[in-house]
């Protein structure tokens, strides 16, 4: 009796190994497509106005495709993963999307987004300019698309993942950076015709990047097309790190003669540098050092993203990069 139990037991094993290669052998990869949007983030709850509507436009055009939302700012993860284990936050706040109170890494959104069969990705940062976090996504892609398999290449974690380009552009023939700048400064024509309502110039605070040579370049070439493309204001971009600062603007409103100026984030949301660096009443904010040095001040704490065209901006770089690899998203 032993031995028949044994000799069915032995004979199920070797049947359902035979059907688990059987299966193996018909494997069929199935293509699957996300879009992830790596932005910096923020912890100031108006401000994510502009990030969502950046997504809303994202998951309008292709609403057959899932798009996640990614962080990559370590310390505003860390604020949001501790709003999400405070219930009084979460009732006070019930506007709060739940992927931004438990929002990830980019490279853990991926991961997700792999587990659950997607192998084809579109990655677009949010970013501004071509700067530290945005050559930090550019390895990420590289390492998850250099990971390989023992087997086939077919059983690649990773089909195709893509990166577009931030707002400012990036280097190569394909996609010249000075139309980018171009097309920017064409959207920005509502901040324009308001300087021009206050009899003001235009300033505009970037965060840029100490560390980082060269990447106030594209500020200061988005100025200089800005000043040409609308002669009737003097607009001015500074960044709160690296080159060019405050010191920097004034200096061309003062050789402009400007009195006035309207003062502007060119970040994505007005967040914690909008409301403390940019329009705050400390001694050491843009709008107390200008009011310092005889400008008047007008401050308008919007960000970018909330300018639906701006907004577009990155939704036609996902496009352009899914594109260039042959990626066909729906």
């Amino acid at each position: 009796m032993r031995f028949v139990s044994f000799f069915f037991a032995v004979t199920f094993l070797f049947s359902g190994n035979a059907t688990n290669s059987h299966a193996s052998g018909d494997y069929h990869v199935e293509h699957k497509n996300a879009i992830v949007l790596a932005m910096f983030g923020t912890t100031v709850e108006p401000g994510l106005n502009g990030l969502l509507n950046i997504r809303s436009q994202l998951m309008g055009k292709y609403p057959h495709t899932p798009v996640r939302i990614a962080f990559t700012s370590n310390i505003i993860r860390k604020k949001w993963q501790h709003r999400a284990a405070d219930p009084a936050y979460i009732e006070a706040h019930p506007e709060i999307p739940p992927d931004v109170l438990h929002v990830k890494t980019p490279l853990a959104t991926i991961a997700d987004l792999q587990n659950e069969g997607f192998d084809t990705i579109v990655l677009q940062p949010t970013h501004i300019s071509m700067g530290e976090e945005f050559l930090d996504l550019h390895t990420y892609v590289d390492a998850l698309m250099n990971m390989g398999t023992m087997k086939k290449p077919k059983y690649k974690p990773f089909h195709k993942i893509a990166l577009g380009r931030p707002a400012l552009g990036t280097y190569g023939t394909r996609h010249p950076y000075t139309e980018d700048i171009a097309r920017i400064a064409t959207v920005l024509a509502p901040d324009i015709t308001l300087a021009k309502k206050e009899k003001a110039g235009l300033v505009y605070l970037g965060h840029g990047n100490e560390f980082l040579p060269g990447n106030g370049g594209s500020y200061l070439e988005l100025a200089s097309v800005m000043r040409r493309m609308y002669p009737g204001v003097v607009t001015t971009i500074g960044c709160v790190e690296g080159y060019p600062g405050i010191e920097s603007v004034m200096e061309i409103l003062k050789l402009y003669k400007v009195e006035k100026v309207v003062l502007k984030p060119f970040m994505v949301v007005a967040g914690d540098h909008a409301l403390n660096d940019m329009s705050s009443d400390e001694k050491d904010s843009w709008k107390s050092i200008l009011k310092k040095n005889g400008f008047d001040v007008v401050c308008l704490n919007e960000g970018l993203g909330e300018n639906d065209d701006f907004a577009r901006i990155f939704v036609d770089n996902a496009i352009d990069a899914a594109t260039d690899a042959g990626i066909t998203l729906d």
